[in-house]
């Protein structure tokens, strides 16, 4: 199980569809949800806040793009600040982008979007078998 996935991307019809998929995949506890990096990092701040195993994450947002994000988040909270790893997930088939994001220690994957429920299904393996 995952016990807990945040999705930060900004198209909320992504968003509502992902929620079902996590839904009906049964492999997720609690599920977090961002459309905007910046309340994101807001969330991070919060001393209180829940553990996050795996974040999947847009690269192409207003204000504050995927790469930033993870730019601040690292520079903020440390390269901890996520329990597992950051996912990127995305529509981009860049291979700028494909390399720039391996070059975050937090980042082990790349995933092209839809999310479908095989990729929680191998992030679920991944996890038990201690690949993250």
């Amino acid at each position: 199980m995952i016990s807990s996935l945040m999705i930060i991307d900004d198209n909320s019809v992504d968003q509502k569809l992902y929620a079902r998929i996590v839904k009906k995949s049964a492999l997720v506890d609690n599920l977090h949800c961002f459309l905007m990096a910046t309340d994101a990092i807001d969330f991070f701040a919060k001393p209180d806040r829940p553990s996050i195993d795996i974040i999947l994450l847009d690269i192409n947002m207003p204000r504050m793009n995927g790469f930033e994000f993870l730019d601040e988040a690292v520079a903020r909270f440390g390269p901890g600040f996520v329990k597992a790893a950051v996912i990127m997930l995305t529509t981009s088939i860049s291979d700028q982008d494909r390399k720039r994001a391996s070059k975050y220690e937090v980042v082990r994957d790349y995933i092209q979007k839809p999310l479908e429920v095989q990729h929680l299904q191998g992030i679920d393996t991944m996890l038990r078998e201690g690949a993250f």
